[in-house]
């Protein structure tokens, strides 16, 4: 089970974002980095093709490794580490060591 996942609101700790939060748009598990909001931008080169398309340099999101990052707790509005519990029906959830909030619903 991966700590960080989709739709997660996430703090960036290291690198030219560090401070900033946004949400996680998705998760690449083989390669452990995460795609975030309107983080990490960076610019590529397109060419125009065909009628439609039109070249230029289009700005996007590239991901960001999950140990660059750490999760914010809805309810307490902290980044905080977090702990993994089995409830009484057998489910596994995830909370927040600070505050002690389940964050899986």
């Amino acid at each position: 089970m991966s700590h960080i996942k989709k739709n997660d609101r996430v703090e960036v700790l290291v690198g030219k974002d560090k401070g900033r939060q946004g949400k996680v748009l998705r998760v690449f598990r083989d390669k452990d980095a995460a795609l975030v909001e309107r983080l990490n931008i960076i610019k590529r080169h397109s060419r125009g093709g065909g009628k439609m398309q039109q070249g230029g340099i289009i700005e996007k999101e590239a991901p960001i490794y999950l140990s660059k990052l750490m999760i914010v707790c809805p309810k307490c509005s902290k980044k905080t580490r977090i702990g993994a519990k089995i409830l009484e029906d057998g489910k596994r959830v995830r909370f927040c060591k600070k505050c002690d909030e389940q964050l899986d619903s």
